[in-house]
């Protein structure tokens, strides 16, 4: 798996029935593993966003509950309840390794707003650059059956899209995929190898989820499709093996690694410029066009004027003098605003709007350039 020893973001996903050892409860000293793990890559220059399920899991145990509630508003309870714990519990782990780290807690309509993504990226984004370990789960108290995840496997998937992050591991209670149900089929055979995305892994990730979780073998193969989209590889392996997460990143093969056929660039191109309509345009001078094409962000001071209404992630197309549209990207500030410092130094924006959203109009992580 030589194309995880080259990732320098990751996305690990732990499941509720590692962290509660399949419901016994918490799991102190599995997790003190894992954080040992992820501490030696942050230390080591990677990047680590963990995505932890448990907060239900935790709070079910908390409050003595020993199957998983099924009104709505139970889960809530135990979320709020377990939120606490599992985040003092993560805290204490990691500062015994000098990393902190940061609770976000997401739902879906955080990821599917472009505003509200742009945010989360933004910070998700600020924490890894400060060396933070961000502990992402969905914000399990507010969501209502509309807006879940429905398990941490798709929040993970969404994770990756958002970092554009290389790897996703996703650590569950099974070696990997097999072939066919090991517990029913003894012929059944590890998957090794395979590309995410591939119609003929659904059927064999059959089976429910653990009493604990929501997700099973299905979601897993999902969310590998979806983080494969923005050219995320994506493995499956036990979170018991020893060392199993120092041995993926360093290029072992352990689990099913499930390959992305998508390029990053390819990926974030095919959104931005096919997948989203443009809601105003950024014409630019000649040195705002150089900056572009030398991968760089595109600056207010570069912009001569703001055409259309929109808001702050909103698709805008920039145009260069000769009235040709060569980039497309997601704007930091609506166009009330937009207009208002085109033309000046990004220093003089907070005295101009009186707060700073960002230091650029348009970040070059979220602008392509067009052929």
């Amino acid at each position: 798996m030589t194309l995880l020893a080259q990732a320098h973001r990751l996305v690990i996903k732990v499941g509720s029935a590692l962290i509660t050892g399949n419901g016994a409860g918490v799991d102190h000293v599995a997790i003190a593993e894992w954080v040992r793990q992820i501490a030696q890559l942050r230390l080591a220059g990677r990047q680590v966003a963990l995505v932890s399920s448990g907060a239900i899991a935790c709070g079910m145990q908390r409050l003595g509950r020993d199957k998983r509630p099924r009104e709505v508003h139970e889960l809530q309870a135990c979320a709020a309840v377990g939120q606490m714990g599992l985040a003092q519990i993560y805290q204490e782990a990691f500062f015994a390794h000098g990393v902190h780290t940061a609770q976000i807690l997401l739902t879906h309509d955080d990821l599917a707003d472009r505003k509200r993504y742009l945010n989360a990226r933004s910070t998700l984004n600020a924490l890894l650059n400060l060396g933070v370990v961000p502990i992402i789960n969905e914000n399990d108290t507010v969501v209502t059956d509309e807006i879940r995840f429905g398990d941490n496997d798709t929040l993970g998937a969404l994770v990756a899209n958002a970092l554009e992050a290389e790897a996703l591991i996703i650590l569950t209670d099974q070696p990997g995929l097999y072939t066919a149900d090991p517990r029913k089929d003894k012929t059944a055979t590890l998957v090794a190898k395979a590309i995410a995305g591939d119609a003929k892994l659904e059927a064999m990730a059959g089976g429910a989820g653990s009493e604990v979780g929501t997700g099973g073998m299905m979601t897993k193969i999902l969310a590998a499709k979806r983080a494969a989209k923005s050219g995320a590889h994506t493995v499956i392996a036990s979170g018991r093996e020893p060392d199993v997460i120092i041995r993926l990143a360093a290029g072992e093969s352990v689990g099913t690694l499930l390959i992305s056929k998508t390029l990053p660039l390819a990926a974030k191109k095919q959104w931005l410029a096919d997948h989203l309509q443009t809601a105003g345009q950024l014409y630019l001078d000649t040195g705002a066009v150089k900056a572009l094409t030398a991968g760089r962000s595109l600056l207010p001071v570069g912009v001569l004027s703001v055409i259309g209404e929109f808001e702050r992630g909103s698709a805008v197309g920039c145009i260069a003098p000769d009235g040709k549209e060569i980039a497309r990207g997601l704007v930091n500030y609506g166009h009330y605003d937009a207009k208002r410092i085109v033309g000046h130094a990004s220093k003089d924006i907070e005295k101009l709007l009186g707060y700073v959203d960002e230091q650029s109009l348009v970040h070059r992580d979220n602008l392509i350039l067009l052929d």
